[in-house]
């Protein structure tokens, strides 16, 4: 597959500015400030916008690419927050702040209340596990009032934060609203831009960034299988070995696939069975990959000074959000027994 500009431009800028000891440092609560004002600067996280509205209006699936090149390096950023963010404040015709951003809710449990109060709006409730809560200088939030999906942007200061962190130490706080909102802080979501909607934005998003994230960790692990010596020749060179890579390489070109399909899904209205499908591919990947590249390291690769965790330790908890395997299957399996036998090829081949 051709590298595209968007995707080379990522690429670069990313091996320039996320190194180990970076990684270390976000694990230990510091925000790579100098970093994300690179990616601001490149116009990244607009990606998704329209350029009447500030952005690059490019196609959705080309967008997204750059999420699974963050995923490669894995990047402790909120860049795919902030895309989430920026598209649904331009969708709501709303201004789009500078700096990091996130969204919520982001997880089941939510419970949020919009509702007016004179010319003003009154914004409530608890979401938990908000992605970079503590470092986003603005969220945005979609809430239901009467009925409409609205869309909210609570400026940092007007929630409080508990923070929380998953599996690779990313923050993932709970954020507790109880604010008084400016008229022109609120405004109708874009048509079809619902909870639902947002939850398979998501999921398609930490779909792409898995995807990248196993095709590094297959990258990492062949070259050390070349690399390490065992007997007096590479450990690449036995059978075992070459087995799982082998499966490991597998698995990482169907997530891929799958992970692309999401992507064009997006752009083609956020139609979410492909989407669903991406989440659970890339979802069985991981932990199948992470395991397969830890044994194929060996011990090295459970020591805190090989950067092999960065990668592992993403994928276990991206696969978790948005909606697990669990979850999506189950919504899967509910649609494709409604649509009933007769339908059943014909509902695959659609996706």
């Amino acid at each position: 597959m051709t590298e595209s500009l968007i995707e080379a431009t990522a690429d670069r800028l990313f091996a320039d500015h996320i190194s180990p000891r970076l990684l270390a440092a976000a694990e230990q609560g510091q925000f790579a400030s100098a970093a994300w004002r690179e990616v601001e600067e490149a116009g990244l996280p607009r990606a998704l916008v329209p350029e009447e509205a500030g952005g690059f209006g490019m196609p959705a699936a080309e967008a997204l690419s750059i999420l699974r090149i963050a995923g490669k390096h894995a990047v402790p950023l909120p860049l795919a927050e902030t895309m989430a963010a920026c598209w649904l404040l331009a969708g709501a015709g709303l201004g789009i702040p500078e700096g990091p951003l996130s969204i919520a809710p982001a997880a089941k449990g939510a419970a949020l209340t919009l509702s007016r109060r004179g010319t003003s709006w009154h914004l409530g409730g608890t979401a938990p596990r908000i992605p970079w809560g503590r470092d986003a200088v603005a969220v945005a939030v979609l809430a239901e009032h009467q009925g409409t999906a609205m869309v909210a942007s609570v400026a940092q200061g007007a929630f409080t934060v508990t923070p929380g962190a998953n599996l690779a130490r990313e923050p993932r706080d709970t954020l507790t609203f109880d604010a008084t909102l400016a008229a022109d802080a609120v405004a109708p979501a874009a048509p079809g831009t619902d909870g639902p909607a947002l939850h398979a934005l998501g999921a398609a998003m930490r779909s792409l960034q898995m995807a990248g994230a196993m095709a590094a960790l297959l990258d990492m692990t062949t070259r050390y299988a070349l690399d390490r010596t065992q007997f007096g020749k590479p450990i690449g060179k036995f059978q075992a070995i070459q087995h799982s890579l082998a499966i490991l390489g597998s698995h990482q070109a169907a997530a891929g696939a799958a992970a692309t399909g999401a992507a064009e899904a997006v752009g083609d209205g956020l139609r979410w069975f492909p989407i669903a499908v991406a989440k659970v591919r890339t979802g069985e990947a991981a932990g199948l990959c992470a395991g397969l590249a830890h044994q194929v390291h060996g011990a090295i690769g459970f020591t805190y000074e090989h950067t092999l965790h960065f990668l592992t330790k993403r994928l276990l908890s991206w696969r978790n959000e948005f909606g697990n395997e669990a979850e999506w299957s189950l919504r899967l399996g509910h649609h494709l027994a409604a649509a009933g036998p007769d339908r059943l090829w014909s509902e695959i081949t659609a996706a």
